[in-house]
């Protein structure tokens, strides 16, 4: 889901500001009473409305190996997916599962098939 632009939320902030009640503010522009909690709190702590970045584990195999991980796909494009997972530990150091492995390569848009 993408984040709600920093406009909208500027024009919700001024309408919670001018005095407007919060039920229409809510119907008027269709976010939530969460969002407009947390966007007044965050102006108020931050001064600024930009979106947070997604929180969580970074990624195994960061954007800028994706060249790598293509390269070596295609090196061997019939290979499962522990045995890329094990080539990618031999050369790059990094332990993958095959699941892992496996959401890397859709990320690419790598296919499962396999070639006839």
């Amino acid at each position: 889901m993408k984040a709600y632009s920093i406009d909208l939320r500027r024009r919700v902030l001024a309408a919670l500001d001018s005095g407007m009640p919060r039920s229409e503010i809510i119907g008027l522009f269709q976010v939530s009473q969460g969002s407009i909690t947390r966007w007044a709190r965050q102006q108020r702590t931050s001064g600024d409305l930009s979106a947070k970045r997604p929180s969580g584990r970074p990624r195994r195999i960061p954007p800028d190996q994706h060249h790598l991980l293509r390269l070596q796909v295609e090196a061997a494009p019939d290979a499962q997916l522990a045995e890329h997972a094990a080539q990618w530990q031999a050369e790059q150091g990094t332990q993958l599962s095959p699941w892992t492995m496996a959401r890397a390569l859709r990320r690419l848009g790598w296919s499962r098939k396999k070639s006839p």
